[in-house]
């Protein structure tokens, strides 16, 4: 019986840890419960499952992702700046505060303040990891073939 690798519609169980070049973990799984999922079903962007594909049980590895490849670069127009008056006057801003705002369709949006003053607040829509190169490493712990 040969050992199924990973490809488009393979089940996987892994653990996961993304983290700065920093070194600065931002998610993983390795202290807790594996990530199981379909590789194509959404979870995970493509160019991350590209990344493992071709893998089998047991492989484990550290990549590094460019951010055009995670989550882009930041867009200089997702940064607003709004009238104060829009925000409660109880609200005690700071920076670095995520505030969550409706879009059009009624979804959460959040944006986190970079700046404000008595008369406009800055607000910063990019996500967080936008513009950051990232260390994705990987530990395969299940392969079930596509079926």
């Amino acid at each position: 019986m040969t050992t199924p690798v990973i490809t488009a519609g393979s089940k996987v169980t892994m653990h996961f840890a993304l983290k700065l070049e920093s070194g600065e973990v931002v998610d993983s799984t390795f202290t807790g419960k594996p990530a199981s999922f379909v590789v194509g079903d959404g979870n995970l962007p493509g160019a991350f499952e590209a990344l493992f594909t071709g893998m089998k049980e047991g492989d484990g590895e550290t990549f590094t992702v460019a951010p055009e490849h995670a989550f882009g670069q930041p867009n200089p127009q997702n940064v607003q700046m709004l009238p104060r008056s829009q925000f409660d006057p109880e609200m005690a801003l700071s920076e670095g505060l995520v505030v969550s705002f409706a879009d059009k369709s009624g979804s959460e949006l959040p944006g986190v303040v970079t700046d404000f003053d008595d008369e406009r607040v800055t607000i910063d829509f990019n996500h967080p990891l936008a513009g950051k190169h990232l260390m994705f490493q990987v530990e395969i712990l299940e392969v079930l073939d596509a079926d």
